[in-house]
């Protein structure tokens, strides 16, 4: 039932006397209120308290800015106070500036100003400061029309906020002509339907939260070749083209109870329009058309009056009263109201149309006023505008938008989503400037070596980077710095498509779009091809996420841009299970009660309990929260970034050792209740011969805690020339730490230590060993994986997991693969290698292991980390490979102690925790993780679909500065994340009430 319906139904049930007392004007007028005889009450009473010459004032909006001095806005307060002027339209500026301006203009005006601007993609188009919505062809690719809505309704918001009551939008011009050179990626395309669908959502969205939706630019802008901006565009269409095309939008907004039109500066001759006089100009199109046979009867107004499309033909002034006789209510951008007034007074009295017509058109626009509310004087708050209409929110939304848009126009061979990492070696080339946050998301899901070719490349620069692609066999391109000009190709060169398509003749190559979609016409027989639309951060983010199925792609082409690439195309698929990217919103948290975590980092850091920390938190299968603080060092050598590769520390037990048992358990290759000695023969006849292997992941096999086998190797504070070396030499090949070299007998010798070590006593009156956390297990552990698997635990581990889910710096012995800086330094180790630590695992007993032990030695980010846990919480499934056994996972991760906490060498929250938990007070019982000594943390909460990941070098430069446990820091901000989803929930629930 449409609205006119309603307002008639709950007219009658309101006891109104007689329905019969509203004009036919009334019941039809899009403006009529639930009110009604307050609306009129207030109309009549601002209309009788002006003379006829003051009502004319009502007929004009002029331009504002707030990026102007006093003298422009003492110009406006003279047609304000003078003129008596209607309404305001403002441009470019600043939203608290315009804010300011805009209380002090209504406070000056007799009757309250309509405030507008032109914000089809909301009103960051004409302020700064403020979030930008997609460009309307954008969101032409989008299916799921609930989505414009919800933009029209975010961007209503944003008007509210500002005190605005009327948005020059949507675009309902069907763009038919691609080379079009004003409308093009400001339309919704090229299907009429489509068209007609968005700009319905998009209307909807704004007008049932309170603003005035205007549909522009009428008759249909979309079949021109010139710009009425410049000149006056002519479109020769027949009027039978016009009425099925570009006339249908139109119709279909109309019946939803379309509150406002804008009039384009069009020359259609089949429309009965006449060289000098164009639509904007004309009776048979404004009058005649629009509100008599297609029953318009909201507001009507022009396109700006100082385009040259009109201001060309005809003077300020005279062109405003020609548009007035053609039937336009509101004069927009009037260049001199003055002389306009005088005109239509003369015209008036020359019988060339009448008070009575003019006084009908004051009392629509004031009907429409009363309607926007302005009845009632409201000051715009100014505190925290900028905030209140540039909120978490609308990222949220404007990122969905993106989403929903990304296109596929080809995959040649289903080569899409990107699989099998392992297999591929991957490069990544930017065409022109930018793409830094692209190539950063890229490095999300794969190792990648990123080049760039300037848009001024010389056939030497293309020669130079085929040879530097030759030993890879994947190539991603990311096409940058695209323009909106079909003159110009869109800033597309030949020789770069030419260098793309050969790479296509001997490599996998996939295609980013970041700009225009008529671009993909000099595409559009490349193998796999994905357009972006716009390039901004939020699409340079998500494309990585398309390409690698961390996301789904559905969106279709708007528009048709070549014979190969029609309206509607589309290659759609489904997301694999793998961590996309997203904002805290899309998954019920609060931003700002996340962004606590930030008042805790920045307060350890300023204590020295770290020099810095990454910190990252993932909510149903989405990063949410990924934030680098600090430095690597108290130097400030370096700030640390999310790409920061830190040492695991004992994370390496659960994600290294554990794993690798994990792996072999889900099998059926190893017996978790039999003892270690079955498959490590050395036991035999030792005190650890009767080991099980569940005590010993649970820390409850007896092992001493630690044992500092360094001291062993050490003489007199120096190292013992027996166990090491200066230089690397036959016989002294492990690399312990730079200018520093083990004996290769080192990790056997290491071993029989180990073995030989004393246990602890059992507990009086006990059967079994207590709980005791012990290094030595996994000492013992690594031997047992790598003596299965007849390989190096590290290698297993690369090509088993690490590799197969595209982690490139989860690893041991990192300097193998990245430079040095990049890799957080630890300690500066005064007693055993005698440097800062850099590079080199912390932990002295895996560094005397050549860097790879069961305990520690992992090396990685916080991104790597999360993935795996990701993984764990999906049963051991990862992008569609199957890498553990679910029910091993669960086994493993379920607490198994019946004295402790601990599961499965993984820790679990304590049932009480206290100061010095591993743990936050809030996490859920089922919640699995681990801590790391060089002040790292893991944890994972089936539950909730959750992951928190803290990393630190808490340890640098000294080992003993033990204050981030001291200060519960990362347990503190393990407790904001649960904050931020009951803060969430509690405040939905608040919307929801209210």
């Amino acid at each position: 039932m449409n609205r006119k319906v309603w307002v008639l139904i709950l007219l009658v049930f309101a006891q109104v006397p007689s329905i019969g007392a509203f004009s036919e004007r009334e019941a039809d007028d899009p403006f009529t209120t639930f009110d009604i005889q307050s609306q009129n009450q207030w109309v009549d009473s601002v209309f009788n308290s002006h003379t006829f010459e003051e009502r004319l004032g009502q007929l004009f909006m002029v331009a504002a800015y707030s990026n102007k001095g006093e003298p422009h806005k003492q110009a406006i307060a003279k047609l304000v106070k003078e003129q008596q002027i209607g309404g305001l339209i403002f441009f470019q500026g600043g939203p608290v500036r315009q804010a300011n301006l805009t209380n002090y203009y209504q406070s000056i005006a007799q009757t309250p100003l309509f405030i507008a601007m032109d914000a089809e993609w909301g009103v960051s188009m004409r302020l700064d400061s403020v979030l930008q919505f997609p460009k309307q062809m954008t969101l032409g690719a989008i299916r799921d029309d609930r989505l414009v809505y919800r933009m029209g309704e975010e961007i209503a918001h944003q008007f509210k906020e500002m005190g605005m009551h009327i948005n020059f939008a949507p675009v309902v011009d069907v763009n038919a002509n691609p080379d079009n050179p004003v409308i093009g990626y400001r339309a919704f395309g090229e299907q009429k339907q489509n068209v007609a669908d968005k700009s319905v959502a998009y209307m909807k969205g704004l007008q049932e939260n309170g603003v005035i939706a205007n549909a522009k630019h009428f008759p249909g802008h979309g079949d021109t070749n010139s710009d009425s901006h410049y000149t006056t565009p002519v479109i020769n269409n027949s009027s039978d083209y016009i009425n099925d095309i570009d006339l249908y939008p139109y119709r279909r907004l109309i019946d939803e109870d379309l509150m406002s039109v804008m009039v384009a500066h069009l020359h259609i001759p089949s429309l009965g329009t006449k060289v000098g006089m164009p639509t904007t100009l004309s009776k048979k199109v404004v009058s005649g058309l629009l509100k008599e046979e297609m029953g318009f009867k909201g507001l009507v107004f022009t396109d700006a009056l100082n385009m040259k499309g009109v201001s060309n033909l005809h003077k300020p002034g005279e062109v405003d009263l020609l548009a007035l006789l053609a039937g336009n209510d509101i004069l927009l951008y009037a260049e001199d109201v003055p002389k306009s007034k005088q005109l239509i007074l003369e015209a008036v009295a020359e019988g060339r149309i009448s008070q009575e017509e003019i006084d009908a058109r004051v009392k629509k626009i004031l009907r429409a006023k009363y309607w926007a509310g302005l009845d009632k004087s409201k000051k715009i708050d100014t505190g925290q505008l900028v905030e209140r209409i540039s909120n978490y929110k609308s990222n949220a939304l404007i990122e969905d938008l993106y989403a929903a848009s990304m296109t596929l126009a080809t995959n040649k061979g289903d080569f899409l989503p990107i699989k099998n990492q392992d297999l591929l070696k991957m490069a990544s080339i930017t065409l022109g400037n930018g793409g830094q946050t692209f190539q950063k998301y890229l490095d999300k899901y794969g190792g990648f070596e990123h080049f760039r070719l300037p848009r001024n490349s010389s056939s030497a620069s293309y020669s130079a980077l085929e040879e530097n692609l030759k030993d890879f066999n994947t190539i991603v391109v990311g096409v940058m710095n695209v323009s909106n000009s079909p003159r110009r190709n869109f800033g597309i060169k030949e020789s770069d498509m030419f260098f793309i398509k050969k790479l296509s003749e001997h490599y996998n190559v996939v295609t980013v779009l970041f700009g225009n979609a008529y671009a993909a016409k000099y595409m559009d027989d490349l193998p796999n091809v994905l357009i972006a639309y716009e390039e901004n951060d939020y699409t340079e983010m998500l494309a990585p996420q398309i390409l690698f199925g961390a996301r789904a792609v559905d969106g279709m082409l708007p528009a048709t841009v070549s014979d190969k690439l029609k309206a509607g195309a589309s290659v759609s698929y489904e997301a694999l299970d793998r961590l996309a990217y997203s904002s805290p919103e899309s998954v019920g948290m609060d931003s700002k009660v996340l962004n606590k975590i930030d008042n805790i980092v920045d307060r350890a850091i300023a204590r020295k309990s770290t020099p810095g920390a990454c910190v990252l938190v993932a909510k149903d299968g989405k990063v949410v929260f990924e934030k680098a603080y600090g430095h690597l060092d108290y130097n400030h050598s370096a700030e640390v970034t999310t790409e920061t590769i830190y040492d695991l520390a004992s994370i390496t037990k659960v994600m290294a050792t554990t794993q690798s048992v994990m792996f072999l358990s889900s099998r059926g290759l190893l017996d978790l209740d039999q003892p270690l000695s079955l498959y490590l023969p050395e036991l035999k006849g030792s005190n650890k011969a009767d080991m099980n292997i569940k005590d010993v992941l649970m820390h409850e096999a007896g092992l001493q805690p630690w044992i500092p086998f360094y001291s062993k190797t050490m003489s007199g504070g120096k190292w013992n020339p027996d166990f090491y070396s200066a230089t690397k030499k036959p016989g002294f090949g492990i690399k312990v730490a730079k200018d520093m070299y083990a004996m290769d007998a080192m990790p056997d010798t290491l071993m029989k230590w180990v073995v030989e070590s004393d246990l602890r006593r059992i507990p009086y009156g006990k059967k079994k060993y207590d709980y005791k956390y012990s290094d030595l297990g996994m000492y013992l552990l690594q031997r047992l994986v790598e003596g299965m698997i007849h390989q190096p635990m590290n290698e297993f581990l690369e090509q088993n997991f690490y590799q197969p889910l595209g982690l490139n710096t989860l690893t041991y012995l990192p300097l193998e693969k990245f430079d040095t800086d990049r890799i957080a330094p630890t300690e500066n180790d005064r007693l055993f290698r005698k440097q800062l630590v850099r590079g080199y695992v912390h932990d002295p007993g895996a560094a005397m292991m050549g860097g790879v032990a069961g305990h520690a030695g992992l090396f990685g980010t916080a991104h790597d980390l999360a993935v795996m846990m990701q993984m764990l919480l999906q049963g051991g499934e990862y992008g569609k490979v199957n890498l553990l056994d679910a029910n091993t996972v669960k086994v493993f991760t379920q607490r198994q102690s019946t004295q402790s906490r601990r599961a499965l060498g993984w820790d679990r929250p304590d049932p009480e925790p206290g100061k010095g938990a591993s743990a936050g007070k809030l996490a859920s019982k089922t919640s699995f993780g681990h801590t790391g000594f060089t002040g790292t943390a893991v944890w994972a909460d089936p539950e909730e679909d959750l992951i928190y990941v803290f990393l630190s070098n808490r340890v640098n430069p000294d080992a003993s500065n033990n204050s981030l446990l001291k200060y519960d820091v990362r347990t503190d901000i393990h407790d904001i994340i649960y904050q931020s989803m009951m803060f969430s929930v509690k405040n939905y629930a608040l919307n929801e009430q209210n």
